[in-house]
């Protein structure tokens, strides 16, 4: 069976420049492609030996680096690596406390792009030239990335102001199970309370509000 990577952009002429980029590294693979966070999730429980995940940061669905701690919960030993348009400086150190094992600009050339992705799907960490130094944030956003699925999903949904009903119905899990998840959150963001982990979460880049 060929191995699948998954591009997740929502530019066409930019996921077909990725897809170029590869095959010229991994011919054998199976490209799938999503143009939405919501479509490249789907991809994700769908795929079959997932060997790498090129994300973009600004795509429909995707609320801050939520994309990242999204696809990283649902697939922990599937490399990500993000392309994007954003700062080196500032993005950078962020996307990999996030669970991306690097980060890549939008504007390099095709040979530096296909040598990211022989990077990533090697596992070596894919470093952008522009990284700022590790900050106390880098540590907590390690833990929203060790969150599971349905965590994050409940973190997503008290950042959107949701009661514990609410989300209950939305994700079809009982109250008690969002309290434990509640309370899993906390002790893992080192908060008292849902509204410290909001707050937490906004300042790592998670405000739906972006």
């Amino acid at each position: 069976m060929s191995e699948t990577v998954l591009i997740a952009d929502d530019h066409p002429l930019f996921r077909q420049a990725l897809s170029l980029a590869v095959t010229r590294v991994l011919p054998d693979a199976r490209i799938v492609e999503a143009g939405t966070l919501a479509a490249a999730a789907q991809a994700v429980a769908g795929a079959q030996d997932l060997r790498l995940i090129l994300l973009d940061l600004k795509m429909p669905g995707a609320v801050g680096y939520s994309g990242i701690a999204m696809l990283h919960a649902e697939c922990p030993s599937v490399p990500i690596l993000v392309v994007s348009s954003a700062e080196a400086s500032v993005a950078a150190d962020e996307v990999r406390s996030f669970g991306a094992i690097g980060f890549l600009r939008k504007d390099s050339d095709l040979a530096q792009i296909e040598a990211a992705i022989a990077q990533a799907l090697g596992g070596k960490a894919v470093r952008a030239a522009a990284e700022s130094p590790q900050t106390p944030l880098d540590a907590i956003r390690r833990e929203v990335a060790e969150l599971t699925p349905m965590q994050f999903k409940v973190l997503l949904a008290v950042l959107d102001g949701q009661l514990n009903k609410q989300i209950a119905h939305g994700l079809g899990i009982s109250e008690a199970t969002v309290k434990a998840h509640m309370t899993a959150i906390m002790r893992k963001l080192d908060v008292s309370n849902r509204t410290q982990a909001a707050l937490v979460a906004r300042s790592l880049g998670l405000d739906l509000r972006h």
